[in-house]
């Protein structure tokens, strides 16, 4: 049976007396590189997010999402250090999440929203739309339990 690359240079490795001492020495650098890597309990990584909530009063989803969702969107991702930007369309109502990279400066980044938000059609979309309310989130605010309650 013809064998190719990976095949030779496992028959090497196999007949080799250097295999079992390669093994050794790799598991004592991996043993070195554990003892090496620092720990913490709670280790504390800061993920700068926000999310902006605009009120569309009188408006579907569909129609929150081609005026205010997607619009906002394409806004918020041109901002420098923003890492992900996706949205929910409600009735009248959208709400649009900016989550920043690791390690960005929090207070920063949120200006750069803020301003960025404003400066686009003066901080309205669509124009009949409502002011923009602006929530600072981190990535430890996940609600244990969310309970939505809507009137009939």
């Amino acid at each position: 049976m013809k064998t190719g690359i990976a095949g030779t240079i496992a028959k090497a490795f196999i007949d080799s007396k250097l295999t079992p001492l390669l093994m050794v020495v790799f598991l004592a650098l991996g043993f070195y590189g554990t003892y090496l890597t620092p720990r913490e309990e709670e280790p504390q990584i800061d993920v700068p997010m926000a999310d902006i909530f605009v009120g569309y009063p009188g408006a579907s989803p569909n129609e929150v999402e081609k005026r205010i969702s997607i619009p906002l969107e394409k806004v918020l991702s041109n901002i420098e250090g923003v890492e992900f930007v996706y949205s929910t369309s409600m009735p009248d109502q959208a709400m649009v999440s900016a989550r920043f990279y690791v390690g960005e400066d929090v207070e920063r980044s949120l200006v750069r929203l803020y301003e960025k938000y404003r400066s686009a059609a003066g901080g309205r979309h669509p124009a009949d739309g409502q002011d923009a309310l602006y929530r600072r989130r981190a990535h430890y605010d996940a609600d244990a339990m969310e309970q939505d309650v809507q009137r009939f």
